[in-house]
């Protein structure tokens, strides 16, 4: 079975063509393929798995399976590894594409430079805020700057959902959280029912943030592109930011647009690493 690997700004991802070809031996296991294939000392390496599926209502069907073997609704980075993937290998030809996710159908428009894919401008829709739709328990309304004690801490969290769940905190210095301590006890909060993205923010001006993602189901990652958006949308929430934002992650920049028709635009570079053969278990 060949496979893709594939990163936006680090977020990598093994992806694989099932409108191409079959997944071997039945898709029973998918969740513990995953977590093989992801494991970066036994396996191939990833933050995740990435299936491009036949769809009734876009060009394409995405479905994204964590490291863990969670499924994820939807994932900024991957789906413009996947338009990336669709124009150069996958035979659609279109500067504009629609692909459908768990979150919804995405719209992603491509930058091309030399008919190659430079960069790519997705369509991620509009936030979600109300609690009931994070999910995150608790009384009916939003979620900003809300209370929450983790270890005998009070962070004040704002909670935003781009289709998956995000809890995002402003803090002083990115670089002093304890990233592996707070992350998944923030992740697996008894208030986040599904568990939640979260995002660790230091704003550097109303135009440009730092931030650090720890992921659910994939622990820390170098990018997030829901999250970044989730960013932009907690701190225009927050009056620290304005509308449209410079994200900084670890593994670069994505350029985050929360425009007037109430849907984030995100923008950022997609590659391909190499190319493989998975194979067939006997």
């Amino acid at each position: 079975m060949q496979f893709f690997k594939v990163h936006g700004l680090g977020n990598d991802f093994i992806l694989v063509d099932l409108v191409k070809q079959e997944w071997p031996g039945g898709e029973e296991d998918l969740p513990g393929a995953a977590r093989r294939l992801c494991h970066r000392q036994f396996g191939i390496g990833a933050d995740g798995l990435v299936l491009v599926r036949t769809s009734q209502k876009a060009d394409v069907f995405m479905q994204i399976i964590n490291a863990d073997g969670s499924e994820a609704e939807m994932c900024g980075n991957a789906i413009r590894c996947v338009a990336k993937y669709l124009y150069e290998r996958g035979g659609i030809k279109k500067e504009v594409m629609h692909i459908e996710t768990r979150a919804g159908v995405m719209v992603p428009r491509l930058v091309l430079e030399k008919g190659r894919v430079r960069a790519v401008r997705v369509d991620m829709g509009a936030p979600r805020l109300e609690r009931q739709d994070i999910p995150m328990i608790g009384s009916p309304g939003r979620v900003v700057s809300e209370p929450l004690v983790v270890e005998g801490q009070t962070f004040h969290v704002t909670a935003v959902s781009m289709g998956n769940p995000h809890c995002v905190l402003f803090v002083p210095e990115v670089d002093q959280v304890d990233l592996s301590v707070l992350g998944p006890k923030l992740e697996k909060h008894p208030l986040f029912p599904r568990k939640t993205n979260v995002e660790f923010v230091q704003v550097l001006s109303r135009d440009e943030v730092k931030v650090r993602v720890w992921e659910r189901g994939a622990g820390p990652t170098l990018a997030c592109g829901t999250g970044a958006c989730a960013t932009v949308v907690a701190g225009v929430m927050n009056n620290y930011t304005g509308r449209v934002v410079k994200v900084h992650l670890p593994g670069g920049t994505l350029h985050i647009e929360w425009m007037e028709d109430d849907h984030l635009y995100m923008t950022g570079p997609a590659e391909e690493v190499f190319c493989g053969q998975i194979p067939c278990p006997e």
